[in-house]
């Protein structure tokens, strides 16, 4: 009883913080969604995205809306953030050491990927410019067997905006999901995993750009 009414207040918050998310955003930036019918119901997804900016998160989150419930992987350097921030990665997110990543964090993460239908990533795993995608992406979904669903989140302006007035204007477009096999194409016998891993992970990023 009291497991199901939890999940019942989890679900109505969530619903109410993407809904006020979205009003915010069309406000601020103007924004725009394509693609969200990409997202089947019964599709279990690994939602990938750039991270230029923390506003990808609500971006990504008003982009999928209410009834796609996103469970993102977030840093542990992000609970010092307020008590707000703080009680909603509680709630809606699987919290890990990136710095120092353990088999404790690496069960974590995989347990996440099986539990919850629709996992958000960011796979540079930074807001800092020029950085690859990690390779955890392409190997959690190997081992999981979702599919990439590419979040491009295309900004007209600066981004992260420029405070207090100068707000770009978003357009969020969800592509077509596709499984990590998609990603792989021809290999030589002698590539070992890390570089396989390493080149499927920019051949992500680049399904992203062009979602």
């Amino acid at each position: 009883m009291f497991r199901r009414l939890k999940s019942g207040l989890k679900i109505g918050f969530y619903s109410i913080i993407t809904w006020s998310l979205s009003v915010l955003l069309k406000i601020l930036f103007g924004l725009r969604i394509h693609g969200r019918e990409n997202v089947k119901r019964d599709g279990t997804y690994i939602a990938v995205a750039r991270h230029r900016s923390y506003w990808d998160i609500p971006m990504m989150l008003a982009a999928l809306g209410a009834r796609n419930r996103i469970h993102f992987i977030a840093q542990q350097e992000l609970m010092k953030k307020n008590s707000i921030v703080r009680l909603a990665m509680r709630a809606y997110t699987t919290i890990i050491d990136r710095e120092r990543f353990t088999k404790a964090d690496f069960r974590r993460m995989l347990e996440a990927f099986k539990r919850e239908r629709l996992i958000g990533l960011f796979p540079e795993g930074t807001t800092k410019q020029r950085v690859d995608a990690k390779a955890g992406a392409v190997h959690f979904a190997s081992l999981t067997n979702k599919e990439f669903l590419p979040v491009n989140i295309r900004p007209r302006g600066p981004y992260p905006p420029k405070y207090p007035f100068r707000y770009p204007r978003v357009t969020v477009s969800i592509g077509a999901p596709f499984s990590v096999n998609d990603l792989d194409g021809e290999r030589s016998a002698e590539e070992v995993r890390s570089e396989r891993y390493r080149r499927m992970s920019l051949r992500l990023m680049e399904r992203v750009d062009t979602a």
